[in-house]
């Protein structure tokens, strides 16, 4: 009961759509601008830096804070925590705010991966995206990335973290996490690495 409670609270922190929310105060429909994605990244090309930042900010918090709150307290651990690490970013993704049409739910991963190991994950992931970027750049010979392109960069960068998953060690429950996660990064960008596998 104590482990359905808490994925239904951290479920709903993640629905809260904070990027889409600044947009709408600003009078700026961010789902209009590039793969109509409601989060922190289209409020960065619609609004500035300073706006697209305080959305990554709020994105990241709803799932890094009532992960590592729940962690603390010692409510539920071990496979307890695999719906409860997932809710968030099933929230975002599937937010009833937008009628379950949610975002991609990449910076509220980065928050749930957080909490759950001490920011390791994260900024190994972080360094996997820095580093395919990089690549990209080289091989388009500087041109910008499409939104298709970051988004199959996203999925791909998610599939290399289990490499760093498997030589950490981390135990049993972590690896159900990052397969729920990177099931939903490969849902969200499916279209994406479709067109990709299409082409010669």
């Amino acid at each position: 009961m104590m482990t359905l409670l808490l994925t239904v609270i951290c479920f709903l922190s993640g629905s809260l759509m904070f990027s889409y929310w600044i947009g709408f105060l600003l009078e700026i429909n961010i789902r209009a601008t590039g793969d109509g994605n409601p989060g922190a990244a289209n409020l960065w090309k619609e609004a500035g830096a300073g706006y697209g930042l305080l959305g990554i900010a709020l994105d990241f918090g709803k799932g890094y804070l009532p992960v590592f709150l729940i962690i603390q307290s010692g409510a539920v651990s071990g496979y307890g925590l695999v719906p409860v690490a997932l809710a968030p970013v099933f929230g975002h993704a599937f937010s009833p705010f937008l009628k379950g049409n949610g975002g991609k739910s990449l910076a509220v991963s980065f928050g749930v991966w957080s909490a759950l190991t001490k920011f390791r994950a994260s900024l190994t992931y972080a360094l996997i995206l820095a580093s395919l970027y990089v690549i990209t750049k080289i091989m388009k010979k500087g041109k910008k990335n499409t939104s298709n392109e970051d988004g199959i960069q996203t999925t791909v960068g998610f599939l290399l973290l289990a490499v760093y998953l498997f030589w950490k060690h981390y135990p049993g429950f972590i690896h159900w996490i990052w397969l729920g996660n990177f099931s939903l990064l490969f849902w969200k960008n499916k279209h994406a690495l479709a067109e990709k596998l299409k082409r010669p």
